[in-house]
């Protein structure tokens, strides 16, 4: 069986987005955005009226609760998203837990109806996180062919999506007390058209320019030579151990032991020549005084 190259096992490196500043940053307003909802929600519940009061605050209860969880839940998956993409998340629970207590303790201009204002609540939800998911993969996208076009284009689009979001969710949280006439839905729709617009643009000039992603299948391309194979003990199976600098362990191949601080890879056969057993005699060959011969010089560029 041949074993791994061992200079292809490596640890993947990633940029730890939980050490951002601006990430923690928003973990600090996020904890202040908890406190504050729920300072506003006291002096609602000391000063306002006492329609609906009990049902009120435990919504507060389950909204501050669940608040929570997300943003602890946000917080561990930081390390796996990009920097920009958890300030963002944080953001849009923050953004979450306001309107959540604005709907919540809004005086009612009728009655109050809290499966109504729940309802509303999942759908300002909702329309944030869909927000937030089409920014993550339009940003991917940008950034497979980058121009000052592109560029362009994506700053754009992201401002249109989350001026659109906006316009979604003020009806939402509002409409119990302004009207929105039919020009307001028109601007809408018009935002809508021109961010559906910047979002296929970019996949339109990916498809057009932007490079091939290699196939697995594919053979590697010529400007990518292949590594050398990594040497092996006499018994041809065993790799030589690793040296701290990444280069062989050469006078393993000579001794059967690796040195100080190399790293061992697999486990040599029993009764190699370069591991011979314990009590055992090396037969006589070509090398000197029973080891092996010396192994061949590495390549020369």
């Amino acid at each position: 069986m041949t074993m791994p190259d061992p200079r292809g096992v490596s640890s993947p490196v990633r940029s730890d987005a939980s050490t951002s500043p601006l990430l923690r940053a928003a973990i600090w307003v996020a904890i202040g955005a908890l406190i504050a909802a729920a300072i506003v929600c006291v002096v609602w519940v000391l000063a306002g009226s006492q329609n609906g009061i009990v049902g009120r605050a435990f919504l507060t209860i389950l909204l501050l609760v669940a608040f929570a969880g997300v943003a602890i839940l946000d917080a561990h998956l930081a390390p796996r998203r990009p920097a920009w993409f958890a300030l963002a998340s944080m953001a849009s629970w923050v953004a979450a837990l306001l309107i959540g207590a604005v709907l919540i303790w809004m005086p009612e201009r009728y009655s109050w109806n809290g499966v109504t204002r729940f309802v509303q609540f999942l759908f300002v939800v909702l329309i944030l996180q869909l927000a937030l998911l089409h920014i993550r993969l339009f940003v991917r996208a940008s950034q497979r062919y980058v121009t000052a076009f592109t560029q362009t284009v994506a700053v754009v689009t992201i401002a249109l999506v989350v001026g659109l979001a906006a316009l979604l969710i003020v009806p939402l949280v509002l409409g119990e007390y302004l009207d929105f006439n039919e020009l307001y839905w028109r601007i809408v729709v018009a935002v809508a058209i021109l961010a559906a617009v910047g979002t296929a643009l970019i996949p339109l000039v990916n498809v057009l320019f932007a490079p091939k992603r290699a196939d697995p299948g594919q053979p590697a391309p010529a400007y990518q030579p292949d590594l050398l194979p990594w040497p092996m003990h006499v018994d041809g199976v065993t790799p030589l151990p690793m040296m701290p600098d990444g280069s062989p362990d050469w006078n393993a191949y000579y001794t059967g032991h690796p040195s100080p601080g190399a790293r061992v890879f697999g486990t040599p056969m029993p009764h190699s020549p370069a591991m011979p057993p314990p009590g055992s005699s090396v037969a006589s060959g070509p090398g000197y005084e029973g080891y092996p011969p010396p192994p061949p010089l590495p390549p020369r560029p």
